[in-house]
């Protein structure tokens, strides 16, 4: 179907790559998993994300369900986490360090790294309005993406002040924009009047040229705003972490108050946001809960992962055996012995084609085993099997019942085996 696509095996790997990091990363910074629905109420998302952003209006997936309620796919993960925050009394028990892993869904026209069903990594930080939430956000998506392998990316932050900042700003940017309204393009026509921030995001260049010379935003911030960003800056700098400062920055939410930051990548063509996240310290309260500060970030996994893959190959984990077996008898045997191992941690792959003997041996040598498990009816008679060593050819026989009192020993062998491969 457009919009979606298969991730197959071979490309699995990088996904499961990024999942591990993810987790110990996590784990490391004292971060619990959250899991949400992946649907919710419309509402949630109109009143969280907000009816004049491009996200409801245009690329939500919205229907009615059997009982006549309106509900939608989720099209972000911050709403839902608030929403669990709210419902289950979270704000009661000090400040919540979360994050979510899992699929997200935007009617929008697909391309490299951007599907209609797509998936998010994202960590969201609930009950502390000290910029040093901010700078850790920042520097716990840096790390990750460091440890990643992709040093190659530039960190633009802004600060989008509180919403008396915005108001003021707001007035200023129309009241600029509009003498060049039949210049503009449709869509920043149409966000004049709607959402005029984003028209600062515009891709088009005529609308490009125009907004160079717009009022600067970070003029219109108050003293106490200025000086939270200010902080923001200097812990960053503390951290050793390179940024540029963009006035230009807007996040497409309107949730987003004070820090706005986004993580990019020159080798995304026309995508080039790899990870995007701000404070968005009135979205709690918008959603009914009480007045409490928060700050957060998702990475597009399809773009990390394109990004991967441009620079690296990883392979799947290396099997330990192969087991070979043929005849009704011997095969009977193999998966019992197959699975015996694999209690023991060792990564087995059986052969069930029941081919002959050579074929199933070729599929061995080339299955990058480390050694071959081979039974035939004179092993299942007598209760044992061939251990074939496949980088060396050496080969040994060994009772079934053996190889539970042989694990430490096949361990240590199959371990040296591997570090000794060219």
């Amino acid at each position: 179907m457009r919009g979606t696509r298969d991730i197959l095996p071979e490309e699995v790997v990088y996904w499961q790559q990024v999942e591990a990091i993810a987790r110990e990363q996590m784990a490391q910074a004292a971060y619990r998993e959250i899991r949400t629905p992946i649907f919710e109420q419309t509402a949630l998302f109109e009143r969280g994300i907000g009816e004049a952003t491009d996200v409801v209006g245009k690329e939500m997936y919205t229907f009615r369900d059997r009982g006549g309620r309106s509900v939608t796919l989720r099209p972000e993960g911050t709403a839902g986490v608030v929403r669990a925050f709210i419902e289950h009394g979270l704000h009661t028990q000090g400040v919540q360090r979360l994050w979510y892993i899992g699929p997200m869904f935007r009617y929008e026209r697909p391309g490299a790294g951007r599907q209609r069903q797509f998936h998010q990594l994202g960590v969201e930080v609930l009950g502390s309005a000290s910029p040093r939430a901010d700078a850790e956000v920042i520097a716990l998506a840096t790390g990750l993406l460091n440890r990643l392998g992709l040093s190659e990316l530039r960190l633009d932050i802004n600060s989008l002040g509180t919403a008396d900042d915005r108001a003021r700003y707001r007035q200023a940017l129309v009241d600029y924009l509009t003498p060049y309204h039949a210049e503009l393009d449709p869509d920043s026509q149409d966000r004049l009047t709607r959402n005029p921030l984003r028209i600062l995001d515009s891709k088009v260049k005529r609308t490009q040229e125009i907004v160079q010379s717009a009022p600067n935003l970070l003029e219109y911030l108050c003293t106490d705003s200025q000086q939270q960003f200010a902080q923001v800056q200097q812990l960053l700098t503390d951290l050793g972490i390179p940024y540029q400062v963009n006035p230009r920055l807007v996040r497409g939410l309107d949730y987003y108050t004070h820090t706005a930051f986004e993580i990019q990548s020159a080798e995304l063509a026309g995508q080039e946001t790899v990870c995007g996240g701000g404070r968005y310290d009135g979205l709690v309260a918008q959603l009914g809960g009480p007045a409490t500060p928060a700050v957060g970030w998702a990475i597009g996994l399809e773009r990390l992962i394109i990004l991967l893959q441009q620079r690296q190959t990883v392979a799947p984990p290396e099997l330990d055996f192969y087991v070979v077996a043929r005849g009704q008898q011997a095969e009977a045997q193999a998966i019992v012995l197959a699975q015996t191992l694999r209690q023991f941690g060792f990564r087995i792959e059986m052969d069930l084609s029941g081919s002959a003997f050579g074929k199933q041996l070729k599929r061995a040598d080339r299955s990058g085993a480390v050694a071959c498990l081979i039974l035939g009816d004179a092993e299942a008679q007598t209760q044992t099997v061939q251990l074939k060593w496949l980088l060396s050819g050496e080969q040994q026989t060994l009772r079934q019942d053996d190889l539970p009192s042989k694990v430490h020993e096949l361990r240590q062998h199959v371990t040296t085996a591997r570090q000794s491969r060219p």
